[in-house]
């Protein structure tokens, strides 16, 4: 049994708050809003786990309404989403992800995002693909003000050998 999901995350780039992605710190001018650290790519991947359950979304099991989570690491909120998956009896096959933006360049730090991502999904770094594109100048992305992530992710039931 195969289950497939897949999610888009988007933040918005604003000053006074670290850049993380992947579980990355990023040095930039600007980091990401949001209620917890804000790390796109870690959100769009742990939601396209919930999708492949068919287990809602982010926002119904970390509510930004929850003070709990309030400023919570996103690698907590992957290890907690991967759980949940464990529990359904599933792991991972692969996860591609994509992260667009325009500044900063990733290239230096896509395997140390890709080394994360395996390590709390359990799965083999063969499994995790991380890609970055810009914007080309175009949209939110391009004229620098956000920056979005989508994943795709194949599950496979633990009782599939």
């Amino acid at each position: 049994m195969i289950r497939i999901g897949q999610s888009i995350d988007i933040h918005q780039l604003v000053e006074g708050r670290p850049l993380i992605l992947g579980g990355v710190s990023i040095p930039f001018e600007k980091g990401l809003l949001g209620h917890s650290d804000a790390d796109v790519l870690l959100h769009a991947i742990a939601e396209s786990i919930l999708g492949a359950l068919a287990l809602g979304d982010l926002g119904h099991h970390f509510p930004d309404t929850d003070p709990a989570y309030k400023g919570m690491d996103s690698k907590e909120i992957l290890k907690r989403t991967v759980g949940l998956m464990e529990d359904e009896g599933y792991r991972i096959g692969n996860l591609d992800a994509t992260v667009l933006a325009e500044k900063p360049k990733l290239k230096d730090y896509v395997e140390s995002m890709r080394y994360n991502v395996a390590q709390i999904a359990k799965c083999d770094l063969s499994q995790v693909s991380i890609k970055a594109t810009r914007g080309e100048k175009m949209g939110f992305v391009g004229r620098q003000e956000g920056i979005a992530a989508l994943c795709v992710c194949l599950l496979t039931k633990k009782d599939d050998e």
